[in-house]
């Protein structure tokens, strides 16, 4: 998949998926922003991993993409590229409690996973639209967004109800953008199932991450847990021209895990 001369954001991109997904389009040329919230080292690490792939250009960007001042600082750092060929959501959070845990969640812990999850993508989106179609108007197709939601979102499922609530927002909101704002921008889905990245490790610690592992490996009908890099490559399909009839979709990969909900 040639990514020659394409300009992509990709938030949260300080390790995980979106580090894995920043080093895919990093391969072939691409001009890159990797950001990061409080992970500047991590952030710094993956940028050098970037630029040894073969970024054309790659800059490092802080900002917490549920302050609105925050999405349109990382948005005007590509303001000198002129344009922006891909914007890729996937900064998020999660507050770890059980589904029968009703008092385990706070007001103000809907608030802030909602903040990151739902209305973190929307502003980005704003704030990113003027070059999303600045490159639109230059290649001839439509640039491309692509929000890293979760079968938690479709299911009711993962790590928390707020959680679940959050990314079925997001998913309601991808087919709300894509009609929005077509013909110039195509606005997709991607909803991972469990994916074996620090992230449960951070929420859980390394034996109930491990708990999560196996039990998830047991059950899914593939027998295996995906990695960051599995799931990047689907991101980055439905970043590139090679998806450029789809929009408004959400597409699961999960190991078959949906198949057993």
């Amino acid at each position: 998949m040639s990514k020659d001369g394409l300009c992509a954001i990709v938030t949260g991109s300080a390790s995980g998926l979106g580090a894995a997904t920043a080093a895919i389009l990093a391969k072939g040329g691409a001009r890159l922003i990797v950001n990061y919230s409080n992970s500047k080292k991590e952030a710094e690490e993956t940028a050098d991993l970037c630029r040894k792939a073969g970024a054309a250009e790659v800059l490092v960007v802080q900002g917490d993409v549920s302050r609105d001042e925050d999405c349109k600082k990382i948005a005007a750092a590509a303001s000198g590229w002129g344009k922006l060929d891909i914007l890729v959501n996937n900064a998020g959070t999660t507050k770890h409690v059980p589904h029968d845990d009703l008092d385990g969640l706070s007001a103000e812990d809907f608030q802030r996973i909602y903040a990151v999850n739902t209305i973190g993508p929307f502003q980005m989106v704003r704030a990113a639209r003027a070059l999303l179609e600045a490159a639109a108007k230059e290649s001839g197709r439509a640039s491309s967004v692509v929000n890293v939601s979760s079968v938690a979102g479709i299911a009711g499922g993962g790590s928390s109800v707020a959680y679940a609530a959050s990314k079925g927002a997001l998913n309601t909101m991808t087919q709300s953008l894509a009609r929005a704002l077509a013909p110039l921008i195509r606005v997709n889905t991607v909803c991972p199932g469990y994916i074996d990245t620090p992230w449960f490790t951070k929420g859980r610690g390394e034996a109930g991450a491990k708990q999560v592992r196996d039990a998830v490996v047991s059950r899914v009908p593939l027998k295996t847990a995906s990695t960051a890099e599995d799931i990047a490559q689907l991101v980055c399909f439905l970043a590139l021209p090679q998806s450029g009839q789809m929009t408004g979709e959400y597409v699961r990969m999960d190991a078959g895990m949906h198949l057993i909900l």
